[in-house]
């Protein structure tokens, strides 16, 4: 439940959503007059009652229920869907301007972040997997109820090589020698660098020791970077395998920024287990992901209202370049049958952010409402179980409604499976919003 630290959010909205939370009893929930999408099946359980008690769904059932002491709930012959869940975010780099990063410190840094994370929930997404940056004190403020969030799945500091995706450093920063102190955002935190076996499993190990639930790396050239060209492979195979070692030491994974294809093989032959991007490779390398059992964690990612823009021409170009390939690596891994997650890797643009339903609603230029769905719900939940026992959120399976899972809900007053924009417009179409057993939003009442 939600303690009196959430009045400290300033924003009188939040404030009056904590103050619901924290008036809340623990008594059951109940939840009549449903058509249930339970995140696997496309058909609705219609006219269903559904039970919450304490941070967990109790009962799923087409019965009348009569649930001793339960705060009765009549969804009106609404939609309820589990919440949403997008595995490619960034909680420190999605809410604050790129000049932040340049001008600004971690502080400013983190500050946005958290009141970015409120956003994020009020907008349907319950978990996020932070794929880079320096989360941890926002998800444990957000776990303890002291301020409003998603679950955090976090990877800790990105790591690249010198002169790779990671690399924001001046012009001027190289040579380098060992005596050097660390550039300002690697000693914070917000992103880190190493080179050569040993700095990598020492990287590795730091970043697992800061609480990652998975290590995410680059290996190989980027959009936002200017030192690095797409078609460079980033880090050699005996430093990836280092990675990935690190990572089957705490029972983890590895996921790494890629775009092209023998990036992406050499990769692949290292053990990583998630490919954040690939809109480059060809239907060899997607065959190869897909015998051995990696994962495609692709963005809808076009040039089009939404798309990024950068003042460096170099990085316009890539953006062009890569946005031009994701018409075809979607289509590519339908046919081909790859694992594809949902996320959205909104950078540096708070009101771009408030786009993310937005951005799944895009996923029907390739994929029915329902595959939409069950891919922002169940399947990305599956994605996030190859964390193992680092997975900080084991009490019952995410992305489902069924007996047993997360009270993870949301009330859509329309039909999702049919018209998937319902999700574009959180504001006006989720009327209800639960995360763990709390109710967030309520616009029933």
């Amino acid at each position: 439940m939600f303690r009196s630290t959430c009045a400290g959010i300033t924003s009188f909205a939040i404030a009056i959503i904590c103050s619901q939370a924290q008036s809340q009893e623990a008594s059951p929930i109940l939840f009549t007059n449903v058509n249930v999408f339970d995140g696997v099946n496309e058909t609705l359980i219609e006219d269903a009652n559904v039970v919450v008690t304490g941070n967990l769904i109790t009962s799923v059932s087409t019965e009348d229920l009569a649930v001793a002491g339960a705060r009765v709930i009549d969804g009106g012959g609404r939609t309820m869907i589990p919440g949403l869940i997008d595995v490619h975010w960034h909680t420190s780099y999605c809410c604050a301007a790129q000049s932040t990063v340049v001008t600004g410190d971690i502080l400013e840094i983190a500050i946005r972040g958290a009141i970015g994370s409120a956003d994020t929930l009020m907008r349907g997404f319950t978990t996020v997997r932070d794929v880079g940056g320096n989360p941890f004190a926002t998800k444990k403020m957000i776990d303890a109820g002291e301020i409003l969030g998603p679950r955090i799945l976090p990877s800790g500091p990105p790591i690249g090589q010198t002169g790779g995706h990671f690399d924001y450093r001046p012009y001027q920063a190289v040579p380098t020698n060992s005596a050097d102190s660390q550039w300002y955002w690697y000693s914070v935190g917000l992103m880190a660098m190493a080179d050569g076996v040993p700095e990598v499993t020492k990287r590795a190990r730091e970043v697992m020791r800061m609480g990652a639930s998975q290590i995410k790396i680059s290996g190989g050239g980027g959009v936002s970077s200017v030192y690095d060209p797409l078609d460079v492979r980033q880090y050699t195979l005996d430093e990836l395998k280092a990675f990935v070692e690190v990572a089957d030491t705490y029972n983890t994974y590895v996921a790494s920024h890629l775009f092209t294809d023998e990036a992406i093989q050499l990769s692949i032959e290292a053990g990583v287990k998630s490919v954040e991007h690939g809109f480059l490779m060809s239907r060899e390398t997607m065959e190869m992901m897909r015998d051995n059992d990696v994962w495609l964690s692709i963005q809808p990612l076009l040039d089009d209202e939404d798309g990024f823009t950068f003042d460096d021409p170099f990085s316009q170009a890539k953006w062009i370049a890569v946005t031009d390939g994701t018409d075809q690596a979607y289509s590519m891994a339908k046919e081909v049958g790859v694992r594809v997650a949902f996320g959205t890797d909104i950078l540096f643009d708070p009101a771009l952010a408030e786009r993310q339903g937005a951005f799944l609603a895009k996923l029907q230029r390739w994929y029915t409402p329902y595959e939409a769905l069950k891919m922002a719900t169940s399947i990305n939940a599956e994605l996030l179980e190859l964390s193992g026992p680092r997975h900080p959120y084991q009490d019952g399976p995410l992305g489902v409604i069924k007996e047993g899972a997360y009270a993870d809900l949301i009330l859509v007053d329309g039909n999702p499976l049919e018209d998937i924009d319902l999700v574009a417009d959180p504001g006006a179409n989720f009327d209800l919003i639960m995360k763990d057993g709390v109710i967030h939003k309520d616009a029933l009442n």
